[in-house]
């Protein structure tokens, strides 16, 4: 499972030109998903994406979490994280899992980040989705479960 995260003072998803979801402060998390992952890979992600320290405290260090800043996370999924480049011009998209497999793990990401109590939007599975965000920093993280629990 990847995620993408971005730390951001705002972002908004929007569906058929109606907005979804918004968030002020926080992560937008592009969240892919994979053959092989399991509950177990989505709580994981979760629980380090919503703990992650990358807000400034007082001294200019990013040292606080989206709880310590009051923010929020828009999550979308986004299958092309699993976007195979080396061959042709082309990105293969075999080794993103299919909807079967990944629409249970990706609500149980979106369960777990609710757990925390911090505000939650998402996009919409499969949809054509419109993403605006204005990326905080930058600050941008890649979490891949595959190279996190060895």
């Amino acid at each position: 499972m990847r995620a993408l995260v971005q730390r951001v003072s705002h972002a908004s998803v929007t569906i058929d030109g109606r907005l979804h979801g918004q968030i002020g402060q926080g992560f937008l998390v592009l969240l892919g998903i994979t053959d092989g992952d399991t509950v177990d890979d989505a709580v994981y992600l979760a629980d380090k994406t919503v703990k992650m320290r990358v807000f400034t405290d007082e001294n200019d260090k990013m040292n606080r979490s989206l709880a310590d800043v009051g923010g929020g996370l828009l999550i979308v999924s986004q299958f092309t994280l699993y976007g195979d480049c080396r061959k042709g011009n082309r990105p293969s998209f075999t080794s993103a899992a299919r909807p079967e497999t990944a629409i249970p793990l990706y609500e149980a990401f979106i369960a777990r980040c609710r757990e925390s109590g911090l505000p939650v939007e998402t996009g919409e599975f499969g949809a054509d989705m419109k993403v605006d965000l204005l990326n905080d920093g930058p600050v941008t993280l890649w979490m891949d479960t595959k190279d996190m629990r060895h």
